[in-house]
């Protein structure tokens, strides 16, 4: 059976390591030895295990990996606060205008692959599947106050409260969420428990009878053992998250790409950035399965490598 593959997933098949056409970051900025990380929550488990991994091989060079989310992080590193940003979407235009008045120049890696998921308490016996209707119906800034029950989202389900959680409105996952579900991005109902910690999020649902949330898949995969997952039904039968169907483009239409933003500043000035990002791409398809995230085609990984050793400055000393 031919499927055809989704727009994000055509979109990311067909990235490979580039360079954004912004203008240059002054040369008179000063160097610094550190390398800082931030962004998308989604990625950060992705980031600091590669971080942990780079610092066990290579020591001595400090990294500081956090996460504000996808647009917060775009903000630093668009004001050039930051190295790398973690983003579980691409940059958008208001950001790319950010970078270009701020002279930040930058490469777009693509990482990995996610979908994002939909999750109840573990005690929920009624909902194994949810369709896109549904959820847009239960998400969409008019069902704000009025679309409170289980048995307003589907008839058969008890008459009981619907606690819901999700991603902050600083997240990318929220912006794939909203665009995909309720059809405009950034925009849905506002009485929600909302975080961009994921850990929160599984805490809070697997601690609420009648909860449901969404967030990326490697969160599930973390606790999948005080969750339970919900498959999602696009109209042509309920689907779950998987390496089979990500890949196959069949889990519609939360299935969306992973991505490390490059500062080709800290590229040019901080030896480490490269050293770290040749060491996690090299490696990552290795140990990625640990964390519940998808790899992408190996090929993917080698043509990024050999963009970004290409793109190396000439005579930059390897570090220790």
């Amino acid at each position: 059976m031919h499927v055809k593959p989704h727009p994000h997933l055509l979109l990311f098949l067909t990235l490979g390591l580039h360079l954004a056409l912004t203008p240059a970051a002054r040369a008179d900025e000063p160097a610094n030895t550190g390398l800082l990380i931030d962004g998308s929550s989604t990625v950060y488990p992705l980031t600091q295990e590669a971080v942990r991994r780079f610092l066990r091989a290579r020591q001595g060079h400090p990294i500081d990996v956090a996460f504000s989310g996808t647009s917060a992080g775009f903000r630093r590193f668009c004001a050039g606060e930051t190295d790398i940003n973690d983003a579980s979407r691409e940059i958008n235009a208001e950001e790319r205008a950010r970078c270009e008045e701020n002279g930040v120049r930058y490469r777009q890696v693509p990482l990995a692959m996610d979908a994002i998921a939909l999750v109840v308490h573990p005690g929920n016996r009624w909902a194994t599947d949810i369709t896109v209707e549904e959820l847009k119906k239960l998400w969409e800034p008019a069902a704000e106050g009025k679309i409170v029950r289980w048995n307003q989202i589907r008839p058969e389900w008890p008459d009981r409260p619907v606690k819901l959680f999700g991603r902050g409105q600083d997240s990318g996952t929220y912006d794939i969420f909203t665009e995909e579900i309720v059809g405009t991005s950034h925009s849905s109902r506002q009485d929600y428990t909302a975080s961009e910690n994921e850990e929160e999020l599984a805490a809070g649902i697997a601690a609420e009878p009648d909860a449901l949330g969404f967030f990326g898949i490697g969160a599930y995969h973390r606790h999948w053992d005080e969750l339970k997952l919900l498959a999602v039904d696009n109209g042509k039968g309920p689907v779950y998250p998987t390496l089979s169907t990500v890949s196959l483009g069949q889990y519609q239409p939360l299935t969306r790409p992973l991505f490390l933003y490059l500062s080709e500043q800290s590229l040019r000035r901080k030896p480490v950035t490269q050293a770290f990002v040749e060491h996690y791409l090299d490696g990552l398809p290795g140990w990625i399965h640990f964390t519940g995230f998808m790899p992408l085609n190996s090929e993917r990984y080698r043509e990024s490598l050999a963009a970004l050793k290409q793109a190396a400055p000439a005579n930059s000393p390897a570090p220790n």
